[in-house]
């Protein structure tokens, strides 16, 4: 993993968090216990914090990022973020799982137990309701999240990313 200290800020992690090794986590970057930063992922705090839960899986070539002042990043627990995808200056809360190569912009908020569709984009200050899937360009709600797709998808991704970090910790 690469790191940095960015204006007097280095990042800082919880026990038994998986970095791979060209990962990037630099500057004023907060993560949980058990998260995950995988191949090519970049977590830039340089222009305002970012603060992610336990059990996190920032997924090969995410960017999460910020806005200067304005717009600082802020995810929740159990969040899986998908391959290529953007996370910039929102808000993502519990149970959540972004979709491969989506962007999320600023002022964004995703309520828990969401899913954001896979190449979906939500335009700056779109709120998604709890339990909800949005999906296509601009990102629209589609349907609920049904007990069995929080338990099947968004809570079974978590877990598995946990147990792959584990493996590259062998």
């Amino acid at each position: 993993m690469y790191t940095q200290t960015i204006r007097g800020k280095s990042p800082k992690y919880g026990a038994s968090c998986y970095f791979a090794p060209n990962a990037t986590v630099v500057g004023d970057v907060t993560l949980g216990a058990d998260c995950s930063v995988w191949f090519q992922a970049v977590i830039r705090g340089d222009v305002n914090s970012i603060i992610m839960g336990d059990r996190v899986n920032v997924q090969d070539g995410v960017v999460v990022h910020a806005t200067f002042e304005t717009a600082a990043t802020t995810i929740g627990n159990d969040v899986s973020i998908g391959h290529n995808a953007i996370v910039h200056g929102c808000t993502v809360e519990d149970k959540v799982l972004i979709g491969m190569g989506s962007i999320i912009m600023d002022h964004c908020v995703i309520g828990t137990g969401s899913i954001i569709a896979a190449g979906s984009v939500l335009p700056q200050r779109t709120i998604v309701p709890p339990g909800t899937i949005y999906a296509g360009v601009p990102a629209k709600k589609i349907k609920d999240v049904s007990p069995e797709l929080l338990e099947g998808e968004i809570e079974r991704i978590a877990r598995n990313y946990s147990t792959y970090a584990s493996w590259f910790k062998e």
